[in-house]
């Protein structure tokens, strides 16, 4: 493992040697694209220059341990070896994290889709807390929410809602978050009291930038119309809602609707960025599958099927079925507080990816 870092750190200090070159200092595109790659390794080269510098004290506490001191200095010297030792611990498993390859995505935007699924107006309602669930954890985050489109049924819930996610790293938490979602509870309007079972689907999918996925005017159909029911009495005069039907010389359609806002061009604009994450997903759930990958979180259209989560109400417990663990006090998590699941989720994932990777 350090025989690689070592090689990195060397290619790091080439890079500093090159950009010093009056033909690459000339030179904004080859400057560029070396000021980059160093960026991309400067974590992981800073973090073993530290861990160096660790081992180097270590080795001179130790002598002066080894060289008689009195009882005072002695129990000096022997709290700084354990804070180095520790310090030499953390920052392996640091370095251990830094050699695994990079989500690409991870820095990206994120656009979410959560439908109904089992469960008629209850499993619609569920659709709308996890909505607000993710809402308030973008907010306490300070992520921006953007809503696409919104399908409620008759009793304040939603069939299907699509938004955007924008902030720094918010593919890298919320990746985690695409499956089917299952609720057990006593709907209000059960008048025996029985629990029932309903679900949700959630999709998470990176946003796309344009240059990455090619979108040709005959490959899709838009239609457009007037927007109804969420979005304000505004909405509704003009037709500014899009439907954007993706043929693509593939069997099966992709369609996108997009009605909340009031200008057409915004909504297009939408759908187009929601079209985009939806093929570009699916080219990487096709290479996923090519190389027999099976990732705790892997992009994809989140059409599965498997149940990921069980939000269980009589219990007040949220268990995650893919790492084995529960969680206390539901109505926080449905409020927001989602880091404590979301940490457990990349520490497993790390854990695996790890292993998969053969670092020990």
């Amino acid at each position: 493992m350090f025989d690689r870092i070592a090689s990195i750190e060397v290619r790091y200090n080439e890079l500093t040697e090159l950009m010093a070159q009056p033909d690459v200092a000339t030179n904004p595109s080859r400057l560029q694209q070396y000021a980059r790659e160093q960026r991309d390794l400067e974590p992981i080269v800073v973090a073993f220059r530290q861990y160096k510098q660790t081992l180097h004290a270590l080795e001179e506490t130790q002598v002066l341990l080894n060289d008689g001191l009195d009882a005072d200095l002695r129990e000096l010297a022997q709290e700084e070896l354990d804070r180095l030792r520790e310090q030499r611990r953390a920052l392996e498993e640091e370095i251990k994290f830094l050699l695994l390859p990079r989500d690409p995505n991870d820095q990206k935007n994120v656009i979410i889709e959560i439908r109904q699924g089992t469960g008629g107006d209850e499993a619609a309602l569920f659709a709308a807390d996890l909505y607000r669930m993710y809402y308030r954890y973008s907010e306490s985050r300070g992520w921006k929410i953007e809503l696409a489109n919104v399908t409620e049924n008759d009793v304040g819930g939603y069939k299907e809602v699509v938004f955007t996610v924008r902030g720094e790293g918010a593919y890298s938490r919320l990746k985690y978050e695409g499956g089917a979602h299952r609720v057990q509870r006593v709907p209000e309007t059960e008048a025996r009291g029985r629990i029932h079972t309903s679900t949700a689907t959630v999709v998470v999918l990176p946003e796309t930038e344009a240059t990455e996925i090619e979108l040709r005017d005959e490959d899709y159909r838009m239609d457009v119309f007037r927007s109804g029911g969420h979005g304000g009495q505004g909405v509704n005069t003009t037709d500014s809602a899009v439907r954007i039907v993706y043929k693509g010389g593939t069997p099966d359609e992709i369609v996108v609707t997009c009605q909340d806002g009031r200008s057409q061009i915004k909504n297009k604009e939408k759908a187009l960025s929601v079209l985009r994450a939806k093929l570009y997903a699916r080219e990487q759930e096709k290479y996923q599958r090519e190389l027999g990958q099976s990732r705790l979180a892997q992009v994809g259209t989140g059409e599965r099927a498997e149940k990921i989560r069980t939000y269980n109400y009589p219990q007040d417990r949220v268990t995650d079925h893919r790492i084995e663990q529960s969680f206390s006090n539901l109505p926080s998590l449905l409020n927001g507080d989602l880091d404590r699941l979301i940490d457990a989720l990349i520490i497993y994932d790390n854990a695996q990816r790890l292993a998969e990777a053969g670092i020990s």
